[in-house]
């Protein structure tokens, strides 16, 4: 579509359906969502003024439900792609370039004449950016370039993935416009993955590009980690009369790539002197009967690590059994399980450089007094900064909201929505 075709449809609603599936159905959902459209339309007219085609993208964050630092060692997982996304407006051209205008931050320019990594572009968006072309180049979809203009509500830090929300909107881009849609959204999970470990220089797992990509609420296993088991999770949150609140605790993610890497190095310390490539390998009753043998050789932070995912990984998939089966009650159990287990044997609440600074014990001390017995809480995502995840009765989510908001500040508790598709691309159609 061209630029006027984009403003007028906004205005018209010709796009409030997929608004509608992207965000929800209420209005407030759907006008609010109209009006970030048409700010990004402006931004970008302004940007490139002379623009004669663009193209509308969305791609989501995500929510991590059950599995907390499980996906790395192989395990299972229970998350889900959310309201709360990455859109952009792009223009493509064959000047071998790939030029980013994010909200907020300088533009980034990419060669594609230059692919291989760049020391000293890791930790960048730049450095994702050129990984994510390398590998589509690799398989045989080479992108010409495109101008594009990023907004987010995906918060930087969030702990709802703003990384892989970026990711899979350029492996999106690049796929459907260079590759004619071809990769899988496991494809492009792994591809963005790749761009994170090898050219941005942090360990990931696939788990947060994956339901991304995928989008829906799913159970994830990664046993086949090249293969991954999806399966969608039939459960409503809202029908059964609850919310899912995130709270950003406004905690600092810088340089805490060392301790996201330590989780997973660690456990891979323990697989390693158990004869295992990764955890998900190793046997459980054998792991406690050589405990003695093994703090020989690994840390005690490392062998609770290693306990945490084996409690963990059975966890998920009984989280996600007790959705399947309805049964709310035992599902809210295993979730104060996990959180529980996150605190005292995974220890990611707060990063050891700053012990001071506890904004996630904070903010699950303050949920579980004003909740009480009444829904349930536990840290979100990777942690260590970030997030706090809580189960809600709709009819206190507003109270719960503004309590968080009065601590932790304006805005900072919201409630989720989970969309059903990852990477999407907004056409125009006929009303």
């Amino acid at each position: 579509m061209n630029f006027y075709e984009l403003l007028n449809g906004i205005s018209e609603g010709v796009f409030d359906e997929q608004f509608r599936m992207l965000y929800g159905s209420s209005e407030r959902a759907v006008l609010r969502a109209r009006a970030r459209y048409l700010s990004a339309a402006e931004n970008f007219s302004r940007m490139k003024p002379d623009c004669s085609e663009i193209h509308v993208y969305s791609a989501s964050g995500r929510t991590e439900i059950g599995g907390n630092h499980t996906d790395h060692q192989n395990g299972c997982v229970l998350a889900a792609a959310v309201s709360l996304d990455m859109i952009a407006i792009v223009s493509f051209h064959e000047e071998g370039v790939i030029r980013v205008n994010s909200e907020g931050y300088p533009q980034i320019a990419v060669s594609l004449d230059e692919l291989g990594v760049k020391e000293e572009e890791k930790g960048t968006s730049a450095a994702l950016i050129r990984g994510i072309a390398e590998r589509f180049a690799e398989m045989g979809a080479k992108a010409g370039g495109f101008d594009v203009y990023i907004t987010s509500d995906v918060l930087s830090g969030s702990g709802l993935s703003s990384s892989a929300a970026f990711e899979i909107l350029i492996g999106t881009i690049i796929n459907n416009q260079y590759n004619g849609g071809a990769a899988s959204p496991v494809e492009l999970a792994a591809i963005g993955q790749y761009a994170e470990k090898v050219y941005f220089g942090k360990a990931s797992g696939l788990m947060d590009q994956t339901v991304c990509a995928y989008g829906g609420f799913v159970a994830i296993d990664f046993e086949e980690p090249d293969a991954p088991r999806i399966t969608g999770v039939d459960f409503d949150f809202e029908r059964a009369g609850y919310s899912v609140c995130i709270t950003d605790t406004k905690g600092s993610h810088a340089d805490l790539s060392a301790e996201y890497s330590a989780v997973s190095s660690e456990m891979e310390h323990v697989a390693e002197v158990l004869g295992c490539g990764c955890l998900r390998e190793a046997d459980e009753e054998e792991f406690y009967s050589k405990l003695p043998k093994l703090r020989e050789v690994c840390t005690d932070r490392e062998l609770l690590r290693a306990a945490h995912f084996f409690a963990e990984n059975t966890r998920a998939a009984e989280e996600a059994q007790a959705l399947a089966d309805g049964d709310t009650e035992r599902f809210f159990r295993l979730v104060s399980e996990s959180g529980t287990s996150s605190a005292e044997l995974l220890q990611n609440l707060y990063s050891n450089k700053t012990p001071q600074l506890q904004q996630i014990p904070l903010a699950i001390m303050l949920s579980k007094r004003f909740l009480g017995e009444n829904g349930v809480v536990r840290v979100h995502g990777g942690g260590f900064a970030g997030t706090v995840q809580a189960f809600v009765p709709s009819y206190l989510a507003a109270d719960y909201a503004a309590e968080m908001d009065r601590v932790f500040g304006d805005g900072s508790c919201c409630v989720l929505t989970i969309r059903p598709v990852g990477g999407y691309e907004i056409l125009a159609v006929s009303r």
